[in-house]
């Protein structure tokens, strides 16, 4: 290996569990790669994990960066402080001084383990309502909205010591395709996304946002081979030369299968610094040997001369001093400021809700149906699904004589229930990030025949738009929105 600088340094790992075992230490230090991104399987306690985070860094011997994706909404990995809102709920409010606050709320989360890098916010454009990932993960449908608040956002989380990297770059929110699962293309001018796609990460570039993250997406306007992860048009020839951009650029996943199908065992290392990365993020979801994959095509492509030596020393010093200015000391999250944060949350969670349609206050004392999948789907980014009993108990102290139903693989127990209560009004739930289930197709024609019927959109919006309902949509899952939610039924 003809390299000065060791190359695995520009490996971003992940790791089994919640603990670092002293096999994992030994292979870390082994490698000495530049860092590890935690998923919802690392956290557990606080103060177990801030010891995992402490023998990280003791394993790499450096200044590690320990990241993660904590975006708000569907999107967290740590549970156990207060969630800031989905983006979605941001943009609905429209507020810059609620982004940044919701960004510094997200990095309080982190700090206090000593995490540094947040894979956070999403600056994608969510033109396409059929985008199967990204949604409510964006801050909304126009550009200049977007880069305002995702650039705010972004800030926020800088300013409490967590390095962001905004995401997905060029921009992910005009495809019909899950990069988790496949090779997307985007079929778009330069023009259309100068004018779309590319403004939120413009912005990000002119604030000195600290880092972005790539999209595993093929825009044949600039390279008809290559995504944008792997293709130096973008990385370096957009991105380095004509933006001027001299942050940290990480990829997404590289066992995704938009790469991973195409360059197996870690071959997509290379390309990706080669195209301009900086920082290549390797998940084996347990498989320590994925790690070793990446690292030895690394090695490969330096003995074979395929990548430069001094390429690699770039892309370290800029991880070296990204890690400088977010040393990642951990800060101690008061309780006093927990509550604060969280009572700003619930209050964004009531600003947020939206109604449509005419729905009339529901008598308390009469029964009222509530039908909700049992649990809903997660899949792609999303780690915890939306719980239809937590929804019940956020109803029951508002409506006692609350009746439900939990769909599960059909539709027989809501049909009783509807038969049981024939005049009741009904609130129909819908906890799906995707299309519904079949148990809900098959409820529709019944509740049509009902003469009062809402709908609880409390994932995706978009399914607001195609029920023939009145409908309230939360933009979000979590308790607090189910909380606010059952508030506005209420009054």
């Amino acid at each position: 290996m003809t390299a000065a600088v060791n190359p695995n340094r520009t490996l971003i790992i992940d790791l089994p569990g919640p603990d670092l075992t002293p096999e994992q230490a030994r292979f870390l230090a082994r490698y000495g790669f530049g860092g590890v991104c935690l998923f919802a399987r690392n956290f557990s306690t606080p103060q177990r994990t801030a010891q995992l985070v402490r023998d990280i860094r003791q394993a790499l011997g450096h200044d590690a960066l320990i990241a993660t994706d904590q975006e708000g909404g569907a999107v967290l990995r740590r549970l156990d402080r207060p969630h800031a809102p989905t983006p979605q709920a941001l943009g609905m409010m429209g507020s810059e001084e609620a982004a940044r606050e919701a960004g510094q709320i997200a990095a309080r989360g982190l700090i206090e383990l000593g995490l540094n890098w947040n894979y956070a916010p999403s600056l994608d454009v969510n033109v396409n309502p059929h985008n199967p990932v990204i949604g409510e993960r964006a801050f909304g449908r126009d550009p200049d909205l977007v880069a305002r608040l995702g650039v705010a956002w972004a800030l926020g989380s800088e300013e409490e010591g967590v390095l962001s990297a905004v995401k997905h770059f060029p921009g992910h929110g005009d495809t019909t395709q899950d990069s988790h699962l496949t090779l997307p293309t985007v079929n778009k001018s330069r023009a259309q996304l100068e004018q779309t796609e590319w403004r939120p990460f413009r912005a990000a570039v002119a604030a000195g946002v600290g880092s972005i993250m790539t999209a595993h997406i093929v825009y044949p306007a600039l390279d008809a081979v290559q995504p944008a992860t792997l293709s130096p048009a973008f990385l370096t020839d957009l991105l380095r030369t004509a933006w001027n951009y001299d942050g940290v650029v990480v990829t997404d996943a590289t066992d995704m299968h938009a790469i991973a199908d195409r360059h197996p065992h870690g071959e997509a290392a290379p390309l990706a610094l080669l195209a301009g990365a900086d920082a290549v993020l390797s998940c084996g979801h347990g498989d320590l040997t994925t790690h070793a994959d990446h690292a030895a095509a690394l090695v490969r492509a330096l003995d074979e001369g395929r990548l430069m030596p001094q390429r690699v020393a770039q892309a370290v010093s800029r991880l070296e001093h990204a890690a400088a200015r977010f040393p990642g000391t951990p800060r101690p999250y008061s309780p006093a400021q927990q509550v604060a944060d969280e009572n700003q949350i619930q209050a964004w969670a009531a600003q947020s809700i939206t109604f449509s349609g005419h729905w009339p206050t529901p008598d308390p004392a009469a029964p009222l149906l509530l039908i909700v999948p049992e649990m809903g789907e997660i899949g792609g980014p999303y780690g915890d699904p939306p719980s239809g009993a937590a929804l019940a108990d956020a109803l029951r102290p508002h409506f006692p004589a609350l009746q439900v139903a939990l769909l599960r693989g059909d539709p027989a127990e809501a049909l009783a229930l509807l038969t049981r209560f024939p005049a009741a009004p009904v609130l129909f739930a819908t906890a799906n990030r995707w299309g519904l289930s079949s148990a809900q197709t098959a409820l529709l024609p019944t509740l049509q025949t009902r003469p009062h019927v809402l709908h609880l959109a409390l994932w995706n919006p978009e399914h607001a738009a195609v029920l023939p309902f009145p409908a309230l949509v939360s933009h979000g899952f979590r308790p607090v929105n189910l909380r606010a939610g059952a508030q506005a039924l209420a009054e």
